[in-house]
C-alpha cells in the first residue's frame, strides 16, 4: 500500500495491506461484485428509499418495511419522554470555532427539549468524549454510545434540528429492530475517492450525508459494537468516512447485512421549518477585522504544466505567492530550495518550505497555505474562512484523512486539497525534533504522524476537496461553498474554476465574460 493520499492511482491498483479473516475497507472494495449481487432495492413513496440485503444466492423473503403512520396527537409529557430516548452525537472537533458551534447546537437541541418538558435528552461531543485519535471515525465509541435509549441520532455542527419533527420521522420506524437511517447520496460515476466501487453500477450503493443527520436504532448499534469488540477493525487508509462505514457494517455482518435501511431524511434546506434536519450552506464569515489578502503566503511545487492554469485562475487573488521548484525559473519565477526533486512524496521540499516561511517570511503573516501546481482554490474564500479560526492556536487545516485508526495510527490533512498552517502550528512543529524519515516520505502523512505526536489536532473543513467536482455526489455539494479541488484528469481547469471557486459565476476571461452551469461539469 502506498504510504502517500497523493498517489491515487496507485493506491487504487494497490495491494491491501490486510488479507485476512477480517479483511480491511479497501480490501472489501475489490470484491464489490459480491455486494451488488445482493441488493434489492424498492422505492417507498418520494425520495424514501427501503433497503434490504440477503447471502447471495439465497431466497429474499425479507418484506420491505411498513412504516408506522405518525400518531396524530402527542402530549408535551409524552413528547418529552420520547425524547429522552434519543442520545444526540454531535460530530465535533476540539479548535475552539468548531468546539463553540457544537455547543451552539447542543444548547439549541437542550433549549427545545426544555420547552418540551422536564426530560432532556443527552447531547455528545464527539471530541469530549475520548482522545482515541480515531473517534471522529464513530466506530472505535460505538460501545459509548447506547445509555439505555432507542436511538442515536448523529449530525454536524452546522446541522439544524427541528425536534418535534425529528420525533415524528423516528416515530414511524419500530426502534426495537435495526434501522440506520439518513439521506441517501451515491456516485454517479464510479471515483477514485471511492476506490472505482461498485465500478459497473455506482448508483447502486447509497451512504448517508452526515450533514443530513443520521440515525441508528439501539438494536444495530449493541450489534455493532458486539461484532466490534470480538473482531476488532483493521483499518487502513480512512479517506471518506461516510461511504466507508457502510462498507464496514456489511464486513462486519458478513453475509447477514443490517435487516433495514432507510433513507428518509431528504430535506436539506436552509432555514426550513417543514423538515426535521435541516443544513445551512457551509458558511464562510468575516469575523476578524485583519487584512487577510496581505496576510496569505500560498507555495506550491512544481511541474510546470499546470502553471499556466495557475496563473489565468487563482494567482491574481493571492497578494503572497511563491513557485517553488529544484532549479530557478525567472520567468515563472521559481524559488531553488535546493532540494532535489522526487518520483514519490515531497517530504523534504515542504519542510524547507516550513522552514523559509518561518525565518524569511514577516511575524505579520500568520497562514501558510501549501497547494499542489494541480490544486484549484479560491484564494478570496480561504480569506474569509480563515477569518473564523485564531491564528495564536495551532491550526493544521484541510480536507482530514487518517491512517490505521483503529490500531494506534493518525489524522493527517490530505495535500492535494490545500494544507494550511497557522505560523503558531509552523513554530510548534519546527520545535520539535520530528522530521522526514527520507526525502521521498509522504509529505502530508508525516505531517499528520508529527502534529499527532504533538498533541495538535488535525482541523477538518469539508470544503476543501481532493479530488474533481464530478468525483463527488451532487447533492453533497450543493450545500456547500467549495474553497478548493484537485486534479486535471479529463477536465477543463479552468472551467472548472470559474464554475466552481470564482468570487461569483461570472469572471472576466480573455476579455470575454464567460458562465458555466455546474451540472455541465
Amino acid at each position: 500500500m502506498p504510504a502517500s493520499s497523493r498517489m491515487d492511482p496507485l493506491l487504487a491498483k494497490a495491494k491491501p495491506i490486510r488479507n485476512d479473516s477480517n479483511p480491511s475497507v479497501i480490501t472489501y472494495l475489490r470484491r464489490r461484485k459480491q455486494v451488488v449481487g445482493q441488493m434489492k432495492i424498492a422505492a417507498r413513496k418520494e425520495q424514501t428509499l427501503a433497503l434490504s440485503v440477503v447471502p447471495e444466492g439465497a431466497e429474499d423473503k425479507t418484506e420491505l418495511p411498513v412504516l408506522q403512520k405518525p400518531k396524530e396527537s402527542r402530549t408535551v409529557s409524552k413528547l418529552s419522554r420520547e425524547l429522552k430516548e434519543i442520545v444526540f452525537v454531535i460530530q465535533s472537533q476540539s479548535n475552539s470555532f468548531h468546539s463553540k458551534r457544537a455547543e451552539d447546537l447542543k444548547r439549541d437541541i437542550l433549549k427545545q427539549a426544555a420547552d418540551l418538558g422536564k426530560e432532556l435528552p443527552t447531547v455528545l461531543l464527539i471530541h469530549q468524549m475520548d482522545r482515541h485519535e480515531g473517534a471522529w471515525t464513530i466506530l472505535p465509541l460505538m460501545k459509548d454510545y447506547s445509555r439505555n435509549s432507542s436511538w442515536i441520532f448523529f449530525c454536524e455542527e452546522d446541522t439544524r434540528i427541528q425536534v418535534v419533527k425529528l420525533l415524528e420521522v423516528l416515530g414511524r420506524f419500530d426502534s426495537s429492530k435495526e434501522w440506520f437511517l439518513g439521506k441517501a447520496l451515491y456516485d454517479e460515476e464510479s471515483t477514485i475517492i471511492h476506490h472505482y466501487a461498485f465500478a459497473e453500477n455506482p448508483t447502486v450503493f447509497k451512504f448517508p450525508d452526515f450533514a443530513a443527520g443520521w440515525a441508528l436504532s439501539i438494536p444495530l448499534v449493541n450489534k455493532l459494537a458486539k461484532k466490534l469488540k470480538s473482531e476488532p477493525l483493521k483499518s487502513d487508509f480512512t479517506i471518506d468516512l461516510k461511504h466507508e462505514n457502510i462498507i464496514i457494517f456489511y464486513i462486519l455482518n458478513k453475509e447477514e447485512f443490517i435487516n433495514k435501511i432507510a433513507f428518509i431524511f431528504e430535506c436539506i434546506k436552509v432555514s426550513s421549518k417543514a423538515c426535521s434536519v435541516s443544513f445551512q450552506c457551509y458558511a464562510i464569515e468575516d469575523n476578524l477585522t485583519q487584512d487577510f489578502e496581505s496576510l496569505m503566503d500560498a507555495s506550491f511545487r512544481e511541474l510546470f504544466l499546470p502553471v499556466p492554469v495557475v496563473k489565468q485562475t487563482w494567482e491574481r487573488e493571492a497578494a503572497l505567492i511563491e513557485y517553488y521548484s529544484d532549479y530557478a525559473d525567472i520567468s515563472i519565477p521559481t524559488v531553488d530550495l535546493g532540494i532535489p526533486n522526487t518520483d514519490r512524496g515531497h517530504c523534504g521540499k515542504t519542510f524547507a518550505i516550513l522552514e523559509r516561511f518561518l525565518n524569511h517570511t514577516s511575524p505579520r503573516t500568520p497562514w501558510l497555505v501549501i497547494v499542489d501546481d494541480d490544486t484549484l482554490i479560491s484564494i478570496f474564500r480561504l480569506r474569509k474562512l480563515l477569518s473564523c479560526y485564531d491564528p495564536n492556536e495551532p491550526v493544521f487545516l484541510g480536507e482530514r484523512y487518517g491512517y490505521g485508526l483503529g490500531t494506534g495510527g493518525y489524522s493527517y490533512i490530505t495535500g492535494g486539497g490545500g494544507m494550511v498552517f497557522s505560523r503558531t502550528a509552523v513554530q510548534k512543529l519546527l520545535a520539535s525534533k520530528c522530521r522526514c524519515y527520507s526525502m521521498d516520505a509522504p509529505d502530508d502523512m508525516v505531517l499528520g504522524m508529527c502534529f499527532s505526536g504533538l498533541g495538535v489536532p488535525i482541523t477538518h473543513s469539508p470544503l476543501f476537496h481532493q479530488a474533481r467536482p464530478m468525483d463527488y455526489p451532487k447533492d453533497y455539494l450543493s450545500h456547500q461553498i467549495p474553497v478548493s479541488f484537485h486534479k486535471h484528469w479529463n477536465i477543463d481547469p479552468v472551467k472548472v474554476y470559474f464554475t466552481w471557486l470564482a468570487p461569483n459565476t461570472e469572471e472576466a476571461h480573455n476579455g470575454k465574460k464567460v458562465e458555466y452551469n455546474r451540472e455541465d461539469l
